[in-house]
């Protein structure tokens, strides 16, 4: 149940209907005509672009094309009036029925009202938090990893088939550097006293990793040289390390379908495959690379290398995949990486990355189209930065992990829900400021507080009711008779319910979350002000014990509203509050 889908149908029809009659030439397309509430509520309840975007192809004023609209939309009767604003677009003012439908729509789906199946089963893989495996999860990884996963529930919501990936990079030199610290937090275990080197990991999270293994090898490694212990150690730091990884996602609410292996690419012939389904388009070259921007000629020193031809799909230059001394760049395994999910019969994939990787953006595009034959589409988003606060300064850093704020240390002070809603207040591509104190206020600058206390309201007003001896389930509510719900404050509640099939097709089209978070807030305003407006306006409160009847409908309006915070909350891995402590 979608009332905007509806309206726009109502709109195409009637175009049509303009055409057959000859008042506006046939072959026209109507891919850009929308119907979307208006900016301004005083000028009506729905607004049209058709008469501006189809004025130019028709040769015809906007105004003449509106003029000619209206009368046609008006004869359906959940069309009270059409007024022409402005240069040509139209205004459209609804029946009451129209809003009572929606209420009753509502009640009647539950958790279905805005599920869509714009998506129509397509396959999407959303790549997030892809951590390296060498210590807790930091605040900016907490970040991608709401927003990540909130993506892939909008996405799933809409009708996809959602699969939630991990990317571990467990290939390159870093894993070695976790191994060479953990080996000296084993060596401290033993009783010796060990020094961090430059380069090495001093938080104390190793510090039960190196014990650990020491109860696994006993002293086997002690005063060993590196080649004896490495690769083990290697193996042993990594697999701990991603089950801290996986209890700090835990805790957050967050859980992958897939967690896959850079190491696994090396040494299984996949980066070769990869890399010759790129050659075999004549994709890869031996070439010599113009010198970066900023560099003087005397600070470059050109070779040849072996090369991947991106600009021929969008990049702005041609990137190595080689080093001269024959090992793979780290574009390599992620072209492989890449290769493998396109592979895997995705139909789009969507990788969620920090803001540090702005760089990689264009290449990485550019693979994905060469190995899918510009089939795949892949979207990059960039979450940006968090800065946490709390009493008005930067929070300080955590001792546990050295040399930054754990994601542990966010959800510890203000718990998963306040963290995750918090986290989608922000486009992802938006700084975020974090404040511990604003995030824990109970008022309506808070926005998961104002939300929370939304639905919450609307619990106690049932219970209210269901002490009163008031019949208040689902179904009762949805035959309630709305007829009476005519109060502006009411009205504008039911408007903004009959947006969140719209929102939810909206957002998931464009891969933003923080739309749903938005609306959810807009949403919330709007219950509030009628409860609000119940203070002063008796016949407007949600429980009028000594009229059932009225009390059914009030309710039901309401109860609407808790069923669509629900499942927004859901969508965002927010838990809705049935009462504020």
């Amino acid at each position: 149940m979608n009332l905007f889908t509806d309206i726009r149908a109502l709109v195409l029809d009637s175009l049509a209907a303009l055409q057959a009659e000859g008042h506006l030439p046939e072959g026209l397309s109507f891919d850009n005509v929308t119907v979307e509430p208006p900016r301004d509520p005083a000028h009506g309840d729905m607004a049209t672009n058709a008469a501006m975007v189809l004025a130019k192809p028709a040769k015809a004023k906007p105004r003449d094309i509106a003029e000619a609209l209206a009368p046609k939309l008006t004869e359906d009767p959940r069309v009270t009036s059409a007024e022409v604003a402005g240069p040509g677009f139209l205004n459209l003012r609804l029946a009451g029925d129209a809003w009572e439908g929606i209420v009753a729509g509502v009640l009647r789906q539950g958790a279905a009202y805005g599920r869509s199946d714009m998506g129509a089963g397509q396959k999407v893989n959303v790549e997030y938090v892809s951590a390296n495996p060498t210590g807790p999860l930091h605040v900016g990884h907490t970040r991608g990893a709401v927003f990540g996963d909130a993506l892939a529930a909008l996405l799933d919501y809409a009708g996809h088939d959602v699969t939630r990936e991990y990317y571990i990079n467990d290939g390159g030199a870093q894993v070695d550097v976790l191994a060479r610290s953990v080996y000296l937090r084993y060596l401290e275990a033993h009783g010796q006293e060990v020094e961090f080197a430059d380069g090495t990991y001093p938080g104390d999270y190793l510090i039960e990793v190196g014990q650990a293994l020491k109860e696994k090898v006993g002293d086997a490694y002690v005063d060993q040289p590196e080649d004896v212990w490495l690769e083990e150690v290697r193996d042993f730091s990594t697999d701990a390390m991603m089950a801290l990884i996986r209890e700090d996602l835990k805790m957050l609410g967050v859980e992958m379908d897939v967690f896959f292996s850079e190491k696994s690419l090396y040494g299984t012939g996949l980066i070769e495959k990869a890399i010759e389904q790129l050659r075999s388009q004549g994709l890869i070259y031996r070439g010599v690379l113009e010198p970066p921007k900023g560099k003087q000629p005397e600070d470059w020193e050109p070779r040849e290398q072996t090369l991947f031809k991106s600009t021929e799909h969008g990049d702005d230059v041609d990137r190595p995949i080689m080093k001269s001394d024959g090992a793979w760049t780290y574009f390599a395994p992620d072209i492989a990486y890449h290769y493998d999910k396109v592979s895997r019969g995705f139909d789009q994939l969507i990788d969620v990355f920090g803001a540090d990787h702005g760089g990689y953006v264009k290449r990485m595009k550019a693979a994905v189209s060469a190995l899918s034959n510009a089939r795949v589409p892949v979207d990059i988003k960039l979450c940006q930065l968090v800065k946490l606060y709390k009493n008005g300064e930067p929070f300080k850093m955590s001792k546990r992990a050295g040399t930054f704020i754990t994601l542990r240390d966010v959800v510890e002070q203000v718990g998963p829900d306040v963290t995750r809603f918090v986290m989608l207040t922000r486009k992802n591509d938006a700084p975020l400021d974090f404040d511990f104190d604003k995030v824990l206020e109970q008022s309506k600058d808070n926005p998961v507080f104002y939300v929370q206390y939304a639905h919450a309201r609307v619990c106690s007003a049932l219970r209210r009711a269901t002490e009163a001896g008031i019949a208040c389930d689902d179904a009762t509510l949805a035959a309630a008779d709305l007829s009476g719900m005519t109060h502006e404050s009411e009205l504008a509640v039911a408007r903004k319910l009959a947006e969140w099939p719209r929102l939810v097709e909206i957002a998931a089209r464009t891969h933003e979350p923080h739309r749903v978070a938005f609306y959810l807030y807009e949403l919330a305003s709007d219950l509030h002000a009628l409860y609000n407006r119940g203070n002063e306006e008796t016949q407007l409160r949600f429980v009028q014990e000594d009229n059932p009847a009225v009390s059914q409908s009030k309710l039901a309006l309401a109860r609407a509203v808790a069923v669509v915070i629900s499942a927004g909350l859901g969508i965002l891995g927010v838990k809705p509050a049935e009462e504020m402590r």
